[in-house]
């Protein structure tokens, strides 16, 4: 069995690490290498070089009867475990599955899709958009009760702290736009479709393509009104799109094809495509309050689309 372990990881990869999680991010990236090192031997694994990396350690490997697998390895938390318990559920349909785990731990291997083209490559955005509306509708199924799945109004509800952060202001977020979406998200809540169990984070760069089809990567495994799944394709792909020159004309036809195909009114795809914008962008939000420019510029686009 041959393995690679890497000494050094990319400074954004660490600095990502330090970012969501602080102290414990720190000290798990003193321990990824043995976690490698012991995955690599457990699993029988012959590792290939890492993907670019985010906020979890990936890496295409082979079995050892030849199978090729990725192997994943995050920081044990909530989101995580969701994504584990989703992609059981899922149980590869529209979903990459996952064939053995190690949860304590952190780490899995997946199934590798090939050839694994990012959908983000394909030129046509109408296409893309028709084929992500398939993979959401293939994946969404009913919420179930009593697992450890994000729920979509814990998410929101992290957006108080663009209160807390700025005294009671906006800060970097437009007033008027924060103060719609902080309008809006009671009314969405209480009228949108039924919670489904969905992707929560399906866009451009988690959709592969495998075999003569496509399944998605990395689901979140969100409980929410399924209209919220078109929010992620709506900011995407980053870090380009807001700033294309057909994005407004573009950003309103994503939207006419997500209601065409998932059968939800077009305001409701908007308005929640907008509320995920700027939740995005709090979550990019540093202490000085820079890092949420891209976010808000998709925030805007959507906010004045063509319904």
């Amino acid at each position: 069995m041959e393995r690679q372990q890497p000494l050094n990881f990319p400074a954004d990869f660490r600095n990502n690490i330090s970012h969501y999680f602080g102290e414990k991010g720190a000290q798990w990236l003193l321990t990824l290498p043995v976690l490698i090192e012991e995955a690599a031997l457990t699993w029988e694994l012959t590792l290939g070089e890492p993907m670019p990396l985010s906020i979890n350690y990936v890496t295409a490997a082979r079995r050892a009867d030849g199978t090729p697998v990725v192997l994943k390895i995050g920081v044990p938390h909530r989101e995580l475990t969701s994504e584990m318990c989703a992609i059981r559920l899922f149980n590869g349909q529209g979903c990459a599955p996952m064939l053995v785990a190690d949860e304590e731990k952190g780490m899995f291997l997946l199934e590798r899709l090939l050839p694994g083209r990012m959908l983000e490559t394909w030129p046509d955005d109408d296409a893309r958009t028709r084929v992500a509306c398939d993979l959401a509708q293939r994946i969404q199924r009913p919420a179930p009760a009593g697992l450890p799945l994000i729920r979509l109004e814990d998410w929101f509800a992290g957006l108080a702290g663009v209160r807390k952060q700025f005294g009671g202001g906006s800060g970097p977020f437009p007033k008027d736009l924060f103060e719609r979406v902080e309008a809006l998200l009671p009314e969405l809540f209480q009228t949108s479709s039924p919670p489904v169990l969905m992707h929560g984070d399906l866009h451009h760069f988690n959709i592969l393509s495998s075999g003569s089809g496509w399944l998605a990567i990395d689901p979140n495994g969100v409980i929410g009104p399924p209209e919220f799944e078109s929010g992620p394709l709506l900011i995407n792909p980053y870090p380009n799109f807001p700033y294309l020159p057909d994005a407004q004309r573009q950003t309103s036809r994503r939207i006419a094809i997500l209601s065409e195909q998932l059968g939800f009114p077009r305001q409701r795809i908007r308005d929640w495509g907008m509320c995920f914008a700027v939740l995005s962008a709090w979550w990019h939000t540093l202490p000085d309050g820079s890092g949420s420019e891209y976010s808000l510029a998709v925030a805007q686009l959507i906010e004045k689309a063509e319904l």
